[in-house]
């Protein structure tokens, strides 16, 4: 399930969206109105998290040019704390309104009730590539006919990462930010994680045929067996 999120405040938008990623969705960025629409049009978000304060086009515009053609979910994110802005935007067509600051709890409540309203189907735990499949709510991998092997959070979360984008070279400051957040997270903390995740999943460990490293710059995964 995508969910786009749009903010000008960049440390702000990738909080957000690791908040969210922790619960499974896919997501989308941008950080002007322009992009904003742009991402909607082109890759139909199951919901919108729309900042108001953006330059040159605001968050009421964007809101109104995607009620005019869809009724994609959308929640305001925004400092505004005065009843008119929240009574606009929710007259627009806003499905919820969230005031800053905010706590990643509130945050994800309000998503999962939104989807729920708008009918959306809930998120599919399993994620099944060729014979490996990755059970995220469990948190637990499987390759082939052998046993499930438990994963921990952090291991489950590196896995998604590199199989949701299978085949490409995930640079280690993108896999740092996925996983551990903004300000979290070291290139030594993220090569113990790949050590251990290889001890689980790789039929040899000393000589890794999935998760491939391409040394000061990030890892990659390969394909299941």
């Amino acid at each position: 399930m995508k969910i786009l999120v749009v903010d000008d405040d960049r440390v702000l938008a990738d909080v957000i969206s690791f908040t969210l990623r922790k619960e499974g969705y896919q997501i989308l960025l941008a950080h002007d109105g322009a992009t904003a629409l742009r991402r909607w049009e082109e890759e139909t978000p199951d919901l919108i998290v729309l900042d108001v304060n953006l330059p040159r086009v605001d968050g009421f515009s964007i809101l109104e040019q995607i009620r005019s053609a869809a009724d994609t979910p959308v929640i305001m994110l925004t400092v505004r704390r005065e009843e008119d802005d929240i009574i606009r935007g929710l007259e627009i067509g806003a499905d919820d309104y969230i005031v800053k600051p905010f706590s990643p709890r509130q945050l994800v409540a309000r998503v999962q009730a939104v989807l729920r309203r708008a009918g959306k189907q809930a998120l599919e735990p399993i994620r099944e590539f060729d014979d490996l499949a990755l059970d995220m709510q469990r948190r637990q991998v499987q390759i082939g006919p052998g046993p499930a092997v438990s994963l921990t959070p952090l291991e489950a979360r590196l896995l998604e990462c590199l199989l949701l984008q299978r085949g490409q070279l995930l640079l280690i400051e993108d896999l740092l930010r996925e996983i551990w957040g903004p300000r979290g997270g070291d290139r030594d903390m993220l090569r113990q994680l790949v050590h251990r995740l290889r001890q689980k999943i790789e039929a040899d460990p000393s000589n890794p045929e999935l998760i491939e490293t391409v040394p000061g710059v990030g890892y990659g995964f390969t394909q299941a067996r």
